[in-house]
C-alpha cells in the first residue's frame, strides 16, 4: 500500500522542531505595544468626543460646557493613561 501524506505533516514537523525560548519576539512585542497604545488613546479620544457632544446638545447645554468637560476628561485621561517611566 502507498504511504499517504496528510496535510498536517508539515505542521507536525514544525511543532517538533520548535525549541521553547529560542524565538525572538521583538516584532510581536512592538505590534502588541502599538495595538495597546492605539486602543488606550483611541478610547480616550472617543470618550472625550462623546462627552463634548453630550454636553453640547443636551437641553440648555452649550459648546463651551462641552469643550470644558472634554478638556478636563482629556487632561485627566492623559495623566491616568500615560506609561510610567522605564528604568532601562
Amino acid at each position: 500500500m502507498a504511504d499517504h501524506k496528510t496535510s498536517h505533516d508539515a505542521a507536525d514537523h514544525d511543532a517538533q522542531a520548535y525549541v521553547h525560548g529560542s524565538m525572538t519576539i521583538e516584532e510581536q512585542r512592538s505590534t502588541w505595544d502599538l495595538f495597546m497604545g492605539l486602543t488606550k488613546w483611541g478610547s480616550l479620544a472617543v470618550a472625550a468626543v462623546l462627552l463634548l457632544l453630550t454636553l453640547w446638545f443636551m437641553p440648555n447645554g452649550s459648546l463651551i460646557t462641552g469643550l470644558i468637560g472634554a478638556g478636563v476628561l482629556s487632561v485627566g485621561g492623559y495623566f491616568f493613561l500615560k506609561s510610567p517611566k522605564s528604568d532601562h
